[in-house]
């Protein structure tokens, strides 16, 4: 399907990345207990800015890759599904620890979003892992491929803001109040990020 090789799992690993805790669900929860759902819904779209930025980014390189080094282009496949272990790995040996604080100020969440995002430094070196799992370079059929893929992840991520956004408004205080919740959804993505490198290192 407009040449991604599994699609349903592309989807799949993107709802867990998603819930995965980091800075982007931080300013999320933040902006909304604070501005409410306009704070949220603002945060949601800034992340979603800095997410097109960064993604687009890496585009640029894998589609180099994929058109000049084949072979080049198959070792960064192989290093995604090393990469995807590696970071549920980590996830599910992490200890307990106090969560980063982000200073959120009022009126402007889109903007903290899109910087927090595009600061990120781990995020860059994600999608340039995450985008090559995906592509079939047996029916790539060029920019096309990697549009699809941005708009699935810009459509998830806003369905994704918008539900955290509804409910954080009701439940914002109570979230950041029992870190259970935090390491349970840790352990629960490092799983399935395991089992996704492994499934996509071993299907190659």
């Amino acid at each position: 399907m407009f040449g991604i090789s599994d699609y349903g799992a592309f989807v799949a690993a993107i709802i867990v990345f998603l819930l995965i805790p980091g800075p982007g669900n931080l300013a999320l929860i933040s902006s909304t207990a604070k501005g409410g759902i306009k704070g949220g819904l603002a945060a949601t779209l800034g992340l979603i800015a800095g997410d097109q930025v960064l993604m687009w980014t890496a585009v640029a390189g894998v589609a180099a890759l994929l058109s000049a080094y084949p072979t080049a282009f198959a070792a960064v496949q192989w290093l995604g599904a090393g990469y995807l272990a590696w970071l549920g790995l980590r996830m599910l040996l992490a200890k307990p620890g106090d969560a980063p604080v982000l200073e959120i100020k009022p009126r402007h969440y889109f903007q903290q979003a899109l910087v927090i995002t595009l600061l990120n430094p781990k995020a860059i070196v994600f999608y340039m892992a995450f985008f090559p799992l995906f592509v079939d370079p047996a029916t790539h059929p060029g920019l096309s491929t990697f549009g699809a893929m941005a708009a699935t992840i810009a459509t998830l991520t806003f369905a994704y803001g918008l539900i955290v956004t509804l409910l954080t408004h009701r439940l914002a205080e109570r979230l950041r109040q029992n870190p259970l919740i935090t390491r349970v959804l840790e352990k629960v993505a490092g799983t399935m990020l395991i089992g996704f490198g492994l499934k996509l290192a071993l299907s190659r």
